[in-house]
């Protein structure tokens, strides 16, 4: 059924123009988020893998900005083509699930996850979660393939358990998290007694060894820098201040994920886990559920302890969605090309308003004004970086003349040294600051000993005595205020500094 003759495309497609507008508007304008910047840098230094994260994402920045040029066009490109990968990948979903009335269902599908501002967020930033996406689903859905071939006539197509444990893999060099995924799969199988001989068949071994040659450049980082990686996840989610439970952080977590997946899919959730739909495919429910269950409860469990991010559990999500339409939409029917009409159309529109507003006031808070700035003078000091960095770089670069042709630039954070380095395309801007961050691996002190510097602070990394006492002299500091119509968003402060003797270790 052309999509332009379908009564659910027609009443969708104002939503998605909408969302497109403000997705396309802010890839084109909108300055690069702290981390963004900061990504884009690691491709400038290539290497098998890096401090934070895994080096996906890195590779890829440091591809295109060879071949394009940088650019925010060029920044963001590869979550175009991400995106359409994964709609893609929705489209084969949900003709498997749904026959002839797959393109309905795929609608409904896509405006439900659009409507939850973590996706509509992590789809538009150029962080690595965008890539983690498409490559779980892609992962989860070959293992689907390879479970109801398996269950129709053993031993199934085993080259579709080989392409997901490729995906999975390909998942895993963008986030660690991926591995709820592969868990997820696994917890499927143990607990499925038609599945359970998989356990003692070499090609599921065979699978995961495939996957895990996907790791090999992230050991060899780790081995050339004494496990440093792997030590900074355990110490993240370990608290050394002895064990409690966070009661606090459990309901933060949850109530978090509940506003940016959106309160109707939340519903739609506990409708699909409490009803079931019959579908064609046997394993698609079970994975769906074990995928989802297996990173919530496992995160609800870290958040107890520690402290749990809400969109470390993006992965939990992807499979649900084609699983609502038979909610808001009948018939649904595999035997006939009978078009669905909505049953709950008051819904649907609610998402849609839902998932609107809150796109629009994301990119208003990432291109025109933070709107922390309504709340205090020193709120959400991360989303307020993204600004005034051409009026800031410009004078850093008046600074930098006058401290002579061999001066280094060196700012008090990682987040701000990355977007100045972004805004000069200069990937030697230093970051010195307490965080042991991935510019610790590029710093030299022999390098930098001796020059003169010019150095980028601001309230919530200031400029330490300590710091400065490093330095021959120092100059007072040049203040630049940051403003956006006609509020106040922020100070910048640069100081010169004359004869740089740092420490040989950091």
């Amino acid at each position: 059924m052309p999509l332009m003759k379908s009564a659910i495309w027609r009443s969708l497609l104002p939503f998605f123009l909408i969302l497109g507008s403000l997705r396309l508007g802010f890839w084109l304008t909108t300055f690069p988020n702290p981390d963004e910047a900061y990504y884009w840098l690691w491709g400038q230094h290539p290497a098998f893998s890096y401090y934070d994260h895994p080096p996906f994402q890195a590779w890829i920045q440091g591809l295109l900005t060879a071949v394009l040029g940088q650019s925010f066009f060029s920044l963001r490109l590869a979550n175009v083509f991400s995106n359409g990968l994964f709609l893609l990948t929705y489209y084969r979903i949900t003709q498997y699930l749904y026959g002839p009335q797959g393109l309905a269902a795929l609608g409904v599908a896509i405006a439900l996850l659009l409507a939850a501002p973590l996706y509509f967020l992590f789809f538009a930033l150029a962080w690595h979660d965008h890539w983690l996406i498409t490559f779980s689903l892609l992962a989860a859905f070959q293992f689907i393939r390879f479970l109801d071939s398996y269950t129709a006539t053993q031993p199934g197509e085993s080259q579709r358990l080989y392409q997901a444990a490729v995906w999975l893999g390909l998942a895993l060099l963008c986030k660690y998290n991926a591995i709820f995924v592969g868990l997820g799969c696994l917890g499927a199988i143990a607990t499925t007694p038609q599945w359970r001989p998989l356990l003692r068949d070499r090609r599921l071994y065979g699978a995961i060894a495939l996957t895990l040659c996907f790791l090999v450049p992230i050991v060899l980082w780790n081995v050339g820098n004494d496990f440093q990686s792997f030590r900074y996840y355990v110490d993240r989610s370990v608290d050394d201040r002895g064990f409690q439970l966070k009661w606090g952080q459990l309901l933060v977590f949850l109530g978090v994920s509940i506003l940016t997946v959106a309160p109707v899919n939340i519903w739609a959730i506990a409708k699909t886990i409490k009803h079931p739909v019959p579908l064609v495919s046997p394993a698609y429910r079970p994975i769906a559920l074990w995928i989802f269950g297996t990173s919530t409860l496992a995160l609800m469990v870290v958040s107890l302890v520690s402290a749990a991010l809400y969109y470390w559990n993006i992965t939990a999500y992807l499979l649900l969605f084609p699983l609502f339409p038979p909610l808001f939409l009948s018939p649904m029917t595999t035997e006939a090309v009978v078009e669905p009409r909505y049953t709950r159309p008051k819904l649907i529109l609610g998402a849609q308003v839902y998932g609107a507003v809150f796109a629009a006031l994301l990119v208003f808070h990432y291109s025109v004004l933070p709107l922390s700035v309504f709340a205090s003078a020193d709120s959400d000091p991360d989303s307020r970086m993204l600004y005034g960095w051409p009026e800031v770089a410009a004078a850093v670069q008046q600074q930098a003349i006058a401290a002579g042709p061999n001066s280094v630039l060196i700012t008090t954070d990682y987040r701000s040294a990355s977007a100045l380095a972004y805004q000069l395309n200069n990937p030697q801007v230093l970051a010195i600051s307490d965080r042991v961050d991935q510019f610790d691996f590029w710093y030299d002190a022999a390098q930098v000993q001796g020059k003169n510097a010019v150095i980028l602070a601001d309230d919530w990394h200031p400029l330490t005595p300590a710091f400065t006492a490093q330095f021959h002299q120092t100059s007072n500091p040049v203040t630049i205020p940051v403003k956006r119509l006609g509020w106040w968003v922020k100070n910048y402060y640069i100081v010169r500094g004359d004869h740089y003797q740092p420490p040989i270790m950091k």
